[in-house]
């Protein structure tokens, strides 16, 4: 079974059902550990620094974004943990789970239209096309 599934994440509605599918995954067998991954964007991070009163402060909201994530897994009884990093989302997800050498990665669909997804691809695309292990893409 999956022993060490990445959860891609940033608090969005479907990254937590994205975080739902995990869970059920993960409960399937007793020893399975989930990481929970958020890529701070260099392009957001910014405006989020300018925001922020101090660090303390920038971290505490960025973690509260992934709250109702990690009670997803406390609920299931699922072992987790978080990681932060910056970077573009895409290349530092599979550069990320590249090394770590995952079973299995789960990520929530942005929902973009098909011009959208044309023009601009998603993360999730981006990450199925270049990691290499499974990918789930949760809608």
């Amino acid at each position: 079974m999956y022993k060490r599934i990445l959860l891609a994440a940033d608090g969005s509605e479907n990254s937590i059902r994205a975080a739902v599918e995990a869970a059920k995954i993960a409960s399937l067998s007793g020893d399975s550990v989930v990481e929970i991954l958020y890529v701070m964007d260099f392009s957001r991070a910014t405006s989020e620094v300018l925001r922020s009163q101090n660090s303390e402060t920038l971290e505490f909201e960025r973690r509260k974004k992934l709250l109702p994530i990690e009670e997803t897994f406390k609920q299931a009884n699922v072992t987790s943990k978080i990681t932060m990093l910056h970077g573009e989302p895409g290349p530092t997800i599979v550069d990320y789970a590249n090394k770590q050498s995952c079973d299995l990665i789960i990520i929530g669909s942005r929902g973009l239209n098909k011009f959208q997804e044309m023009v601009l691809g998603s993360v999730s695309h981006k990450v199925a096309k270049r990691v290499n292990c499974p990918v789930l893409i949760v809608k």
